[in-house]
């Protein structure tokens, strides 16, 4: 199967599942706690001080700007320490009571908040304080959303850090900012926002309750119409969470329920399908019909592009008057927005230069906290941290693992002989719809005793002699065995689709890397049913990029007798190359609980062979055999590994 198939199949899986076993309200509020656990989870901010009553972000007001219908105060905060959010505040000039307030969180602008002041100061007239947020991607001080889509910084899947988890956050900090103004209602909050502030909007009103209205506007679409229809290539990073749990944005969409909600969006989107954005609309207002609030789930639909309309606008104006403010004011007698008054260096927050310690640039250096290496003290220890670990790895990073795997279907497609060797071309299936192959290698001559095998995960990029080459050296009493990990040899696909491949692997929950590590499982347990293999001494072998898949394969198999690296790398945690092209090397998540050097040290009894040189990071695996008396191999071929 070519892996385009395979992507929409997996990804039309996750959409049709999305809410569909939830029958009743009460099931749905039995189920919710841990849906909106795992959605935290998968924004990035499981550790972060959610349900805690906070104190107000530090605020910095730069300047204040008077107008006759409206103040504005150029404002920044801090989302967290040296983390800085700038916005514009504004307050209706004829304010005399505390007034609903309203986040309003900007798209993919350039200008950001001078770009959407029509609509924030049309709130303002409507009577709703409202703070305009600047996102890092393309704010004053500018941080990065675009780490996948075009810095090659696919170590962002393997930390589980999306920017939607940061402009979440932020936008939460935005709320409490709000709460604590005189001039807002502090339980009459709403959000709003187009594009990547539809995004944000769907974000933050799942994960705080606070929020009492959203509107998204054009920010919705399912899994299954981004790949099929090829959208997701046109979207940022911050426009989907890390997908652990295999969910959609419906499944964040009903964690909102049964606050009201509109949905408004385009009918000729060009990166959400009206298709999409109907069946997404339709799995939400479900549970709000069983929670008997579905009046209060509204879908707007536009026509023309992505974009707003008056339609929109207007609507939105309408829903929010009428559940925040109590006032039913039909949309045809709501005045649009008008023209922009106000120019950058007016609305400039950051008048006197950055904040000389700010963290913006980085932000995704330090927002999701990584795995330190592992403290242990014996051999005991070292089991029972391995045992935990890969059922960590197991639930957080390949849950996309079938549940129930197909049958193999092992078939010699040839048999033929070279010298005293007898060969075995073979297939078998991993997974539904791939076919994958390998290369036996056995002695031509019967063996008194069932004979060691050594796996070789053939690499992306293998010259054709790959594997001859690096098992030359090994005992000829051996089986030998390479393997086709999907995407390479007969399944290969071209480099200018590993972008993006990569990009929308993550989406459906998974990465390259991840589905070779299935791949590699499903081929130990193939050869485990050859004739004439001791199924007690299976051995790994990879080069290069393919070293991760093997090591995370020999964790996770637990059984093998030894994994061999040949010029291994050296963490998860690196950059590649932005068109997507080089070492695939990155597995969700699994950079919170482990890297390469700790699940190389997490592999004892397995032992761990090195072949050539081994990169700095190892230092720490090396120290831990030796602290422990384990013995680590470092060879220059493997006729100097006794096994």
């Amino acid at each position: 199967m070519a892996i385009r198939d395979y992507l929409c199949r997996v990804a039309a899986e996750i959409t049709d599942a999305s809410l569909s076993n939830i029958k009743t309200k009460e099931q749905w509020l039995a189920e919710r706690p841990e849906h909106y656990r795992q959605y935290l989870e998968m924004q990035g901010v499981w550790d972060f001080p959610i349900a805690e009553t906070r104190n107000p972000p530090k605020v910095t007001v730069t300047g204040v700007v008077e107008r006759d219908d409206v103040i504005i105060e150029k404002l920044y905060y801090e989302s967290l320490p040296k983390f800085y959010i700038s916005g514009n505040l504004y307050i209706p000039g004829n304010l005399e009571s505390p007034a609903p307030g309203l986040i309003y969180v900007c798209g993919h602008s350039d200008t950001q908040k001078v770009h959407y002041q029509p609509h924030t100061r049309r709130w303002a007239q409507l009577g709703f304080v409202t703070l305009i947020l600047d996102a890092i991607q393309l704010g004053e001080l500018r941080g990065i959303h675009h780490g996948c889509y075009r810095y090659g910084h696919w170590q962002w899947y393997s930390r589980g850090y999306t920017p939607a988890g940061v402009e979440m956050w932020n936008a939460m900090r935005g709320i409490d900012l709000l709460q604590s103004r005189d001039e807002v209602d502090p339980d009459k909050i709403g959000i709003t926002g187009i594009s990547g502030g539809g995004a944000t909007s769907w974000w933050t009103a799942a994960a705080d309750e606070r929020v009492k209205a959203a509107a998204p506007v054009c920010g919705t679409g399912t899994v299954k119409a981004h790949v099929k229809d090829l959208t997701w290539d046109g979207h940022c990073d911050c426009m989907m969470f890390i997908n652990t749990y295999l969910q959609d944005l419906a499944d964040c969409g009903a964690l909102i329920a049964p606050r009201p909600l509109m949905v408004a969006s385009a009918d000729r989107d060009g990166i959400y399908s009206i298709e999409s954005i109907r069946e997404t609309y339709g799995k939400i207002k479900r549970i709000y019909d069983l929670c008997g609030a579905g009046d209060d789930c509204q879908l707007v639909e536009i026509p023309g592009g992505h974009s707003y309309h008056r339609i929109s606008r207007t609507r939105i104006f309408s829903f929010f008057m009428k559940h925040l403010m109590g006032k039913e004011v039909p949309p045809a007698s709501i005045k649009d927005i008008g023209e922009a008054q106000e120019t950058f260096d007016t609305l400039r927050v950051y008048v006197n230069g950055f904040p000389p310690d700010e963290l913006n640039t980085k932000i995704h250096e330090h927002f999701v906290t990584l795995a330190s290496p592992p403290e242990i003290k014996d051999k005991d220890e070292l089991l029972n941290k391995k045992t935990e670990l890969v059922k960590t790895l197991k639930e957080k990073t390949f849950r996309h693992f079938p549940k129930d795997p197909c049958a193999l279907d092992v078939k010699t497609h040839f048999e033929y002989m070279n010298g005293e060797t007898k060969l075995e071309r073979l297939a078998f299936t991993p997974e539904q719809d791939w076919r994958i192959h390998a290369k036996l290698v056995r002695p031509a001559e019967s063996q008194d005793k069932d004979s060691p095998i050594l796996i070789f995960l053939k690499s992306p990029t293998s010259e054709r002699w790959e594997f001859e080459g690096f098992t030359r050296s090994l005992d000829q009493s051996w089986i030998r065995m390479s393997v086709e990990c999907r995407g390479i040899g007969e399944t290969a696909w071209g480099q200018n689709l590993q972008w993006h491949i990569r990009r929308n692997a993550a989406i459906t929950g998974r990465t390259i890397a991840s589905m070779r590590v299935y791949d590699a499982l499903r081929a130990i347990q193939m050869v485990r049913s050859l004739p004439g293999v001791d199924s007690r001494r299976l051995t790994i072998a990879a080069k290069g990029e393919m070293c991760a898949a093997a090591l995370y394969t020999a964790l996770l198999d637990g059984t093998l007798e030894a994994v061999i690296l040949q010029n291994p790398p050296a963490t998860q945690d690196k950059s590649g190359n932005p068109d997507g092209t080089g070492e695939a090397i990155e597995m969700l998540n699994c950079l919170r609980y482990t890297d390469l050097p700790y699940a190389a040290g997490m592999l004892y009894p397995t032992d761990l062979v090195f072949v050539g040189e081994t990169p700095e990071n190892y230092k720490w695996t090396a120290d831990l055999y030796s602290k422990l008396g384990i013995q680590m191999y470092r060879v220059k071929q493997l006729s100097e590994y006794k096994s």
